[in-house]
């Protein structure tokens, strides 16, 4: 086991203090920097970089970067949520890093799906059925992977395939 303990920092966006939601750094007692790449590709990060090491992708709705000491969440519940997601960040490492000779490290973003294609597919008619504003505000969650294909009410079976299909071409949160 590469990540075996680690600390947990909660705290309040200093720049939007009175925002419901926390933030929060787990503090690794193991540095994980070796075990990154491997992370990257098994969970298609967005940002990758490499010195000094670090990777940045969305996942359970959130903004997670791993560095080799730490661990960064955003917009959090509250403290709970926050162990929830590092201790799943830390079942991934972990595993990442067991099964690093089968995984082929990855040093790069993860192709992304474009915001405009995703646009392409909904029906355009702004329904707000989805709880979102305009569809180009849905389309731009979905790309980001905070929005899924069965959020959208409107979608014919026709386009919920077609869109199904486009996404399934990237790694985005589950």
């Amino acid at each position: 086991m590469l990540l075996e303990s680690y600390s947990l920092e909660i705290f309040n966006s200093e720049c939007n203090p009175g925002a419901m939601s926390v933030h929060c750094f787990a503090h690794l007692d193991q540095d994980v920097s070796e075990a990154l790449p491997y992370l990257n590709s098994v969970l298609g990060g967005f940002e990758y970089i490499k010195d000094p090491p670090s990777v940045t992708f969305r996942a359970q709705g959130k903004l997670i970067t791993v560095h080799g000491r730490k661990i960064a969440v955003n917009a959090l519940k509250d403290e709970a949520e926050a162990r929830k997601i590092v201790e799943w960040l830390k079942r991934e490492i972990n595993a990442a890093w067991e099964k690093k000779g089968e995984i082929k490290p990855s040093f790069e973003k993860a192709p992304r799906p474009q915001l405009i294609e995703v646009l392409k597919l909904l029906p355009k008619t702004n329904c707000r059925k989805c709880n979102e504003p305009t569809c180009m505000v849905f389309a731009a969650k979905m790309a980001e992977g905070i929005k899924g294909v069965g959020d959208c009410p409107p979608l014919d079976d026709a386009a919920r395939r077609q869109l199904g299909a486009y996404m399934s071409r990237f790694k985005l949160d589950d």
